[in-house]
């Protein structure tokens, strides 16, 4: 008989540590994890089975169809935004192709199962795409409908799937064999930037956020590539995890849309370096704003608009700017590295 497991891709990444661990202490489903690196040690005893590969081999997701009952998949591998710039072909490819590839897993199972797979993707703020700082200004706070005109790859990547999500969700059972339900149950969230205290940051252009942490921790200096004044929404990893289980766990029917917003606080790189020199009184933090990084950036909106979550699946964050860096992202990385 096969197992009844929650798939996660991507699972070495910032994301996939704090859901792994959640789901884990929760013991409510056996977790198959992939990802294209070793597993770290840590989180191999959380999972029921590991395997080492590349979403774009379909001999290795033909693999999990074979062998288990996936009821739901958390896609999070991805490569993220600068990244991306730098190799655009690659970023599609992977970004867009494996999408496509567990979206097709999803719809497998669900034939076979007889009931939809949920698919939880992560988006992002970079589907956003804002043509000037006047008109961001001015825009304010931004809902799921707006400015949709991405300015890099990733984000192109990331609102071209939320649309085949869309799609496998909406209108692909018109013309499948097996009517009677819809095969993929898509659910995806954009997130704002991202702050993790428990693994380095890798090629976010939001992440000056922690790295100014990171570094200030080291006793190591830091060079900004972004503007004080730059102004973004952020929420901190555990937040994320807790939106992503709790949409999740939301009944279908109460559900309006396919993709929401969620946020925490919106704060400009300038506040963030008050907070880091208040509490690391001999960080030496520098300001050399690199063009291509910040104009990514500028394009961002500097809030966006998470009132559906609030109102369709009772979304509310745990932690504001000033918990999300003295209570938990200073705290951790101080022990971190006092640790080494």
């Amino acid at each position: 008989m096969r197992k009844e497991v929650v798939l996660i891709t991507g699972a070495n990444g910032e994301m996939g540590h704090g859901l792994i661990n959640h789901l884990a202490q929760q013991g409510r489903a056996l977790i198959v994890a992939v990802d294209v690196q070793p597993l770290n040690d840590e989180l191999r005893p959380a999972c029921h089975r590991f395997l080492q590969g590349d979403i774009l081999d379909k001999m290795l997701l033909g693999r999990l169809v074979a062998e288990y009952e996936i009821r739901a998949i958390y896609h999070l591998a991805s490569i993220l935004s600068t990244k991306a710039e730098y190799n655009p072909e690659t970023a599609h490819l992977i970004n867009v192709g494996g999408t496509l590839n567990l979206l097709q897993l999803a719809v497998e199972q669900s034939q076979w199962q007889g009931q939809p797979v949920k698919f939880m993707y992560p988006s992002s703020i970079a589907t956003y795409g804002i043509p000037n700082l006047e008109t961001k200004y001015q825009a304010g706070k931004v809902h799921e409908g707006q400015w949709l005109s991405p300015t890099t790859m990733y984000g192109c990547n990331k609102l071209y799937c939320e649309h085949l999500g869309r799609y496998y969700s909406t209108y692909f059972r018109q013309l499948a064999a097996d009517r009677s339900h819809n095969l993929v149950d898509f659910r995806c969230i954009r997130f704002p930037g991202l702050i993790s205290a428990t693994t380095i940051p890798t090629g976010g252009t939001s992440d000056y956020a922690s790295e100014m942490v990171h570094y200030a921790a080291q006793g190591q200096p830091y060079e900004s590539f972004v503007r004080l004044d730059t102004q973004l929404p952020f929420m901190v990893m555990p937040d994320a995890v807790k939106s992503l289980l709790e949409l999740e766990n939301a009944p279908r029917a109460v559900l309006h849309q396919l993709i929401y917003n969620v946020t925490s606080f919106s704060v400009t790189a300038q506040q963030i370096q008050d907070v880091v020199l208040a509490e690391f009184p001999g960080a030496h933090i520098t300001v050399q704003p690199h063009q291509a990084r910040q104009s990514i950036v500028d394009s961002w909106p500097m809030d966006v608009d998470d009132s559906a979550a609030r109102q369709d699946w009772g979304w509310q964050p745990s932690y504001d700017f000033e918990q999300a860096f003295k209570d938990y992202l200073i705290p951790s990385i101080r022990q971190h590295y006092a640790a080494q």
